[in-house]
């Protein structure tokens, strides 16, 4: 079982043990507490209990090595499903049904400095190795909105109450204590497409270019500071175009 891969200024691989883990905490506690507004905490590593059931994937630039991407990885099966990361925040009982092999793709973030595109393409790639690699039928995790303002981004969930919502079989029902229920919104607009992916996160973004769907509600995550949706990607729904260009990446 291999990530490893490289693209152009870019490589991909997993994490070799607790120094590269320790890396990739540090750079998740800039993204997620340093840069959101939240309190340092003592050793500047963002981590939880879910690390030690992962395998973490660093991208990093291959001239110097600097650290720019990094995200983990927990198989699951269905009967597992109260086990993720997510289900901490969303009731996903539904899922328990699910027959395919699944992934939880967590923690994922691009060093705040670096906006490059292709950081996102050779993590998409190394996902779909992985993918491939182990058979996996559904990937899914939580995507994150800076901020828990969700005026903020009325066109996005505007089309995602619109084009977007998980199949009724999955569904995940409602956990947290703070939510905001987007999909029962009355309809006073029509989503602005291009505002809607504007304001989209990028990882959600790509998420949904490839068919894949969310929860009916944002959870509002005021440790983080952010508002998450859960989203699913059955890998038999990407379009077929778009399957031979994650490959390709994937090599």
């Amino acid at each position: 079982m291999d990530v490893s891969l490289r693209r152009g200024k870019y490589a991909a691989r997993f994490a070799g043990g607790a120094a590269d883990i320790r890396a990739a905490q540090a750079l998740r506690h800039l993204c997620f507490v340093e840069r959101a507004g939240g309190a340092a905490r003592p050793d500047r590593l963002d981590r939880d209990r879910f690390d030690d059931l992962c395998r973490h994937v660093l991208i990093e630039e291959v001239q110097g090595g600097r650290l720019v991407c990094v995200f983990r990885l927990m198989p699951l099966c269905g009967a597992e499903i109260a086990q993720s990361y997510s289900a901490q925040y969303y009731e996903l009982s539904a899922l328990r049904a699910y027959e395919g092999k699944m992934v939880e793709l967590g923690r994922f973030c691009i060093h705040p400095d670096v906006q490059d595109a292709d950081i996102l393409r050779v993590a998409w790639g190394a996902m779909a190795r992985f993918v491939d690699e182990q058979g996996v039928e559904l990937l899914f995790g939580c995507s994150s909105f800076a901020g828990t303002e969700a005026d903020t981004y009325v066109d996005a969930f505007a089309m995602l109450r619109e084009r977007h919502l998980a199949p009724k079989r999955w569904l995940p029902r409602v956990k947290a204590p703070n939510v905001f229920r987007f999909a029962q919104r009355p309809r006073r607009r029509v989503a602005d497409p291009r505002l809607a992916m504007l304001r989209m996160p990028p990882l959600l973004r790509t998420y949904l270019v490839m068919g894949g769907w969310v929860s009916d509600h944002a959870v509002v995550d005021t440790d983080l500071n952010t508002l998450h949706v859960f989203t699913g990607l059955e890998i038999r729904a990407i379009p077929p175009a778009r399957a031979r260009a994650l490959r390709a990446v994937a090599g």
